[in-house]
């Protein structure tokens, strides 16, 4: 049993670690509201941004003429895996859910007896996944000295792997991130960015059920080797813009449960040290009175 010089220190101890969390609990919450804003208004945008790229993409087809980043190469041997992961800790399972998704689709194209090659971004990802898959990746993007995520960034991470997919170093790429949905939920996500993937949206479409047509100049294919780098880059930024709301969602939520179980735990020590001190309070009456009967 602890005594009452030790059970004083651990109570001091916790309600200094309460302190810090409910301190990084306050910053992630001031953090989030502008990291949730932008992943909002970036939403917009990216959806129909896509929706044009659909259309295009759609009369274009299969022709011979199509550019490679939406045809592709023509074969999916060998796969590039981009992991978006945060580059502090404290944030909960958000980093891990995505290593666990990355790891998941990387066995599974092992399996297949696909080539695998990992990109990362941010240093958690890296660190989880160096652990099994160190001999597959390929490089890393450092943004622990970035203050605020930008376009820029996502153009440097997107000229990366487009020089990597020009020089053939792949055939598919697929970056994994996790969309932020509310504080307490963040969904983990993997997205085909080469070759482009665009799903037809309903806003293309009129309520009689007949798709709105459109006239484009220079011709489509132009307008595809011009729209699909930046598309790459737009669906990074955007995954980006996401991750980064979801980091500081689930790094709220971890810090409000730390508190909660700190302030716990201070109960229960509290608890404890009483009922220590008046069992020794008890003691030296117990032997005050002995001493003074057998006078």
């Amino acid at each position: 049993m602890p005594n009452l010089k030790d059970l004083k220190n651990r109570i001091a101890s916790v309600k200094s670690t309460r302190k810090i969390t409910k301190a990084m609990q306050m910053v992630a919450a001031a953090k989030l509201r502008r990291a949730q804003d932008a992943a909002e208004a970036a939403r917009p945008y990216a959806e129909r941004f896509n929706a044009v790229m659909a259309s295009l993409a759609a009369s274009v087809g299969d022709s011979d003429s199509a550019p490679r980043l939406l045809a592709g190469t023509g074969s999916d041997d060998v796969h590039l895996l981009v992991v978006l992961t945060a580059e502090r800790g404290l944030c909960g399972g958000f980093n891990s859910n995505i290593v666990k998704l990355a790891k998941a689709r990387a066995d599974e194209l092992k399996a297949k007896g696909k080539t695998v090659k990992i990109l990362t971004v941010g240093k958690k990802g890296r660190e989880q996944l160096k652990r099994d898959y160190a001999d597959l990746f390929v490089g890393h993007v450092d943004l622990s000295e970035v203050k605020r995520i930008g376009y820029a960034n996502a153009q440097e991470i997107a000229r990366d792997i487009l020089g990597r997919f020009d020089n053939g170093e792949f055939d598919v790429a697929t970056i994994f991130y996790a969309t932020f949905q509310s504080v307490i939920s963040q969904t983990p996500t993997a997205q085909q960015i080469i070759p482009a993937s665009y799903e037809t949206e309903g806003d293309d479409a009129a309520e009689d059920g007949t798709a709105t047509l459109y006239d484009y100049e220079p011709d489509e294919e132009a307008i595809l080797a011009d729209l699909l780098p930046r598309g790459v880059a737009t669906q990074i930024f955007a995954a980006l813009l996401e991750n980064g709301a979801s980091e500081q969602g689930a790094r709220m939520s971890a810090m409000d449960n730390a508190t909660r179980n700190a302030g716990e735990m201070i109960d229960k020590l509290t608890i404890e040290y009483n009922r220590s001190r008046q069992a020794v309070i008890t003691n030296e009456l117990i032997e005050i009175i002995s001493g003074a009967e057998a006078l």
